[in-house]
């Protein structure tokens, strides 16, 4: 019998999403980016904010383009971030008590300004609090489908479950030798578009240098992958690979291993590379930029359309000028799931949504502090985040 996934006609196919903790030297940049975004808020709704962050050995960075009224200290910021993280040992390859930390923020360009203060479309006769422009241009995808109970794509979120757990076993003291830096593979086996098993898992840990491998395997393999994948949707089977180490050490890692930067992990922040992605990141910048707002009105709406059983797959792709307030194009695209015309469900959109970036902030409540717990295990599929409700199955109902 051929191996299906080297049989061109076979209709099973494999799909591979990873994830990675809290102590990647790419998501703590991303944390501190979105802690001092959210530190700002607190006292600014109306900030402007773009904080990048970089890190390498015993140094962080902070740069950007900030105009607020906030009082704030970034480098403390950081240091409490790194800190909670779990980096604050020296032995650890990374210390938040001595680390270097340089930080070089100024104010928002005011031709960007220009543009967000007062939309193109009301120039000089600005009609209500909703016309300002986006603040770049650029498309934005949203997704969902009925995969999970989240209306997440499985292998994205199986993944995001792994390194959640093998940061909370570290926390926790279950596993005490592990250390923050960390990532998850899952892939999956589909037949047509449905997963039908769970065919490889890989985990990698940063872990203390004195701990035998085969020790760090077993106590992976119970602690984090089984009691993960007992919850999933699907089960692994006797033909299910587990991979933990795979290279037989992990004790160099965090910012010491590798550099790290914000906004570099942003398929392990959306879908998995399950749907298309505008390539816009989305951390440490405030809601004006449609690279995150229109991400997350698009996923908002995608997720209600899966919902309200319009369709069982939906992407959805939003574009935007720069100081233009309205979208230029909205797509849909049900892969072929959806009861209506994909032409359709876009119209029932436009109608429904008002697509404005003031719009989209006042409907999401995104002028808050809440985007420190977006900054790690993903944007999408969390609970408590205003653009996972399904308060308009509803309105798309009735629509139809």
């Amino acid at each position: 019998m051929s191996d299906p996934r080297f049989d061109r006609f076979s209709d099973r196919r494999f799909f591979t999403s990873e994830s990675v903790t809290e102590g990647h030297p790419d998501k703590i940049c991303d944390q501190i980016s979105d802690a001092v975004l959210d530190k700002i808020l607190e006292q600014d709704p109306m900030a402007r904010v773009a904080c990048e962050t970089a890190a390498t050995t015993g140094l962080i960075v902070i740069m950007g383009e900030i105009t607020t009224t906030a009082s704030y200290q970034p480098a403390e910021i950081a240091r409490d971030v790194v800190r909670r993280i779990g980096y604050d040992d020296s032995s650890k390859g990374f210390d938040a008590n001595t680390c270097g930390i340089l930080t070089s923020l100024h104010h928002q360009s005011p031709d960007i300004a220009l543009g967000v203060d007062c939309a193109l479309e009301t120039r000089g006769n600005k009609v209500d609090a909703f016309d300002i422009g986006a603040g770049d241009q650029g498309m934005v995808f949203g997704f969902a489908c009925d995969q999970t109970p989240e209306l997440m794509p499985l292998p994205i979120a199986l993944a995001h479950r792994l390194a959640r757990r093998l940061t909370d076993v570290r926390k926790q003291g279950m596993v005490p030798y592990l250390r923050p830096d960390g990532k998850t593979q899952v892939t999956v086996e589909y037949e047509g578009d449905r997963p039908v098993r769970v065919d490889s898992v890989v985990v990698s840990s940063q872990h203390a240098e004195e701990i035998p491998i085969e020790t760090i395997r077993e106590d992976i393999l119970r602690e984090v992958i089984r009691p993960v994948l007992k919850e999933a949707p699907i089960q692994p089977d006797e033909r299910t690979s587990y991979f933990v180490n795979p290279t037989g050490r992990f004790v160099i890692g965090g910012p010491n291993g590798d550099s790290g930067l914000t906004g570099r992990k942003i398929i392990v922040d959306t879908y998995g590379g399950f749907a298309r992605h505008g390539g816009g990141a989305f951390s440490g910048k405030d809601p004006t930029k449609v690279d995150r707002s229109g991400a997350y009105i698009a996923r908002y709406i995608a997720k209600n359309i899966v919902a309200s059983g319009a369709a069982r797959r939906c992407e959805l792709q939003i574009a935007y000028a720069i100081g233009v307030a309205q979208p230029l194009s909205v797509l849909v695209n049900t892969h072929g799931t959806g009861v209506v015309a994909d032409s359709e469900l876009a119209e029932i959109v436009r109608r429904l949504f008002d697509l404005r970036p003031a719009a989209i902030i006042e409907t999401l409540g995104l002028r808050r502090p809440l985007y420190s717990a977006t900054a790690a295990y993903g944007h999408f599929g969390k609970e408590g985040l205003p653009w996972e409700n399904t308060d308009r199955i509803g309105d798309i109902q009735a629509a139809l």
